[in-house]
């Protein structure tokens, strides 16, 4: 049993590389000497859709607009400044990957500039982040890697030995999206596999910071797919729509609410309290990485971005959903074919182990 196994691994991998060789001869760009393997999300030939994927709603399958203005065009203008700043691995993430079982595969879905690729060098990777421009320096670091989707991860049910989202699902704007999210990393495990998941947390230890981003007055929810819908829930004064992209704390207030002129927040959490969980979170790109593309004057051009001249930077809105103590647990709690055997907090993140059952 265990050489079927090994020979289907093998199978698998074998697969990838001739997939890797056909991207090169193809539409796929490649950049140096590799190629960025693109998938299309909603039809990706590597799975079959079961009923329950098939029947999810539009929402899950397309990507909301404050995601693609908010997450993926900030990281695709940042990649290299961004990257510059990822080279320290939690050690929490280490412990897991290390005590993995050596030939394990592991898959990294939102793998940014590939940083835990190939920490246990015992072990096969495979990343994909939904970001070309990180992708782009992954595969110049000679990682195996694709863009593709955390919510329709391009594997095949029961690939890979564990998978890990590390910083992710935060960046997904609706509950059912960051549902779908953790479902794609059980899926893609065999049984008994292992998944890692890490997202910020509400509970910030440094609750300054919480003053230096912008909060969102209403939460997005399937109906902000379409622009064309008007939104039905949560409803305040102030739409996330109509709310400056380039409103962003520089100046480090002290209050929050001198950035809503005295109104509460009325964004609320997944248990229905009025904890603030939604933020646009800034990024400053200095000036003089900002000259290496045309992305930031584009952006700053479309409203996407802001220039602030007295920090010499380019300041870029990131989304985030921040979790509450015990959220996590609960989307987990609604997969039948997972059990959680490791629960955490580590430097303002909830963290959470899942096992397949």
């Amino acid at each position: 049993m265990k050489v079927k196994e090994d020979d289907n691994l093998r199978a698998d991998l074998v697969f990838f590389c001739m997939v890797r060789r056909f991207a090169s001869t193809t539409r796929f760009f490649q950049p140096a000497s590799r190629s960025i393997f693109f998938f299309n999300m909603s039809t990706s030939d590597m799975n079959t859709p079961s009923h329950e994927e098939c029947t999810c709603s539009s929402s899950v399958k397309s990507t909301p607009e404050i995601e693609k203005n908010f997450v993926h065009r900030v990281y695709d203008a940042i990649a290299p400044h961004f990257s510059s700043t990822r080279f320290a691995k939690w050690p929490k993430v280490a412990a897991f990957l290390n005590s993995l079982t050596p030939g394990s595969v592991i898959l990294d879905a939102g793998c940014g500039n590939g940083k835990y690729l190939g920490l246990n060098p015992d072990c096969f990777y495979i990343g994909c982040d939904i970001s070309p421009s990180l992708i782009e320096i992954c595969a110049k670091r000679d990682h195996e890697v694709l863009v593709a989707d955390a919510v329709n991860l391009p594997y095949r049910d029961n690939f890979g030995d564990a998978s890990i989202s590390i910083a992710v699902l935060h960046h997904l704007s609706t509950e059912m999206r960051r549902r779908k999210a953790i479902e794609e990393l059980v899926r893609v495990v065999k049984k008994g596999g292992l998944v890692l998941i890490t997202v910020w947390a509400v509970e910030q230890e440094d609750k300054s910071l919480l003053a230096k981003w912008t909060p969102l007055f209403t939460k997005y929810d399937d109906e902000w797919v379409d622009q064309s819908i008007s939104p039905t829930r949560n409803q305040s004064n102030i739409n996330l729509e109509r709310i400056p992209e380039t409103e962003v704390v520089l100046q480090g207030l002290e209050d929050e609410n001198q950035l809503m002129n005295g109104e509460p927040s009325s964004g609320i959490s997944e248990s229905g309290d009025n904890t603030q969980q939604e933020y646009f979170v800034p990024w400053h790109l200095p000036y003089h990485r900002a000259e290496v593309s045309g992305a930031s004057a584009v952006a700053v051009e479309n409203g996407f971005a802001k220039k602030d001249d007295k920090k010499g930077a380019v300041v870029y809105n990131r989304y985030y959903h921040v979790f509450a103590e015990g959220e996590l647990q609960r989307l987990v709690s609604g997969i039948n074919n997972a059990a959680v055997v490791d629960q955490f907090y580590d430097k303002s993140n909830w963290c959470i182990v899942l096992k397949k059952t």
